[in-house]
């Protein structure tokens, strides 16, 4: 299928795709290679994540408070550019794209996206987004934790990207430092492990639920990762298209 007819294909039918996988497995730089290949939007859960955490820390409200977290989720005024190329976001008309990186924020999104209030909010505003995405004829990649089961069980293409700890752990020290020398890989295990072990209290995400395809990226670059789901988001449209 070329790029064209893909795209007709989008247009038709819309598409959504779910990608979720461990920290390491590359389901983030894959997910945004992948909108930008088929030209459709692309949602970083993520991001809703780290933005809510900014919220509740510029509101001075106390991370482990639940209740008082959650509370403040649908009044926070997100806006979200999904542009794969140059995502921004926005909580009023405070831009806050690179905010929700900082150290601060990262240190303390655990608390939040471990808060069961807060994921079932998540989960809603997710799929809200997913759908009309769909439903507008585009479509939308959609990566995080729980993603392709409880957010998005419908979405048209579900993926579980895995990989081994050693490529796990290689790929998620050259994204986060550019480079893999033994001290950056040390303090990056530190790090893989303690958000294993924090999702693993909210979510299972190890083995493919049912209807989930699984694609094993340890031994593939990124391109053969993306090659990989193109074709199963390409064998879908065909499908859904009647042939």
């Amino acid at each position: 299928m070329d790029r064209a007819q893909r795209q007709d294909l989008i247009t038709r039918v819309g598409t959504t795709i779910a990608i979720d996988g461990p920290a390491g497995s590359g389901k983030s730089t894959v997910s945004r290679l992948l909108a930008k290949e088929l030209g459709i939007g692309y949602l970083d859960t993520g991001a809703m994540y780290r933005a809510l955490t900014w919220y509740a820390l510029d509101r001075g409200i106390d991370l482990r408070d639940h209740e008082a977290v959650a509370a403040i989720a649908d009044e926070m005024p997100l806006r979200m550019f999904s542009d794969p190329e140059d995502p921004h976001y926005w909580v009023g008309d405070t831009e806050i794209t690179a905010a929700i990186r900082e150290p601060r924020v990262s240190e303390n999104v655990m608390h939040v996206s471990t808060n069961l209030a807060v994921r079932r909010w998540m989960a809603i505003e997710q799929r809200r987004r997913m759908l009309e995405a769909r439903n507008s004829g585009s479509g939308m990649v959609a990566e995080g934790r729980d993603i392709t089961t409880v957010v998005c069980p419908d979405a048209d293409v579900r993926v579980l990207l895995l990989a081994n700890p050693q490529a796990r752990l290689e790929r998620r020290t050259r994204e986060l430092y550019g480079q893999v020398t033994p001290e950056l890989l040390e303090a990056t295990r530190k790090q893989i492990d303690e958000r294993d072990a924090a999702d693993s209290t909210v979510s299972e995400f190890m083995t493919a639920a049912e209807g989930v395809r699984e694609v094993d990226s340890s031994g593939l670059d990124i391109p053969g990762v993306l090659a990989a789901v193109v074709a199963l988001v390409e064998d879908d449209l065909q499908q859904r298209a009647g042939g």
